[in-house]
């Protein structure tokens, strides 16, 4: 088990890419988290097995109507405990 922070950068707010984002998760029984940030690119933290991560991790990047993802960062970081689902921050 493993979890990793990310950034997506592009066309990511306004256009349902955190409903994407957690759709995609609950599909691989991942949980985490995703965020608007104020510079207009969304942070994700997610967590669960690495095979399940890479299938969301490049269903994540695959082409969408509105969404378009310029670049993306990523690192791991510390797993949380206990935490149940995905959920989207406001």
């Amino acid at each position: 088990m493993k979890r990793y922070y990310l950034i997506y950068s592009g066309i990511v707010q306004g256009v349902g890419f955190r409903w994407r984002i957690m759709n995609i998760a609950n599909r691989y029984g991942l949980t985490g988290t995703a965020k608007n940030l104020s510079n207009g690119d969304v942070e994700v933290q997610v967590q669960g097995n690495v095979e399940s991560f890479a299938e969301f991790l490049k269903e994540s990047l695959s082409p969408d109507r509105f969404i378009e993802i310029n670049d993306y960062s990523i690192k791991e970081i510390d797993l949380v405990d206990n935490e149940k689902r995905f959920n989207v921050i406001y």
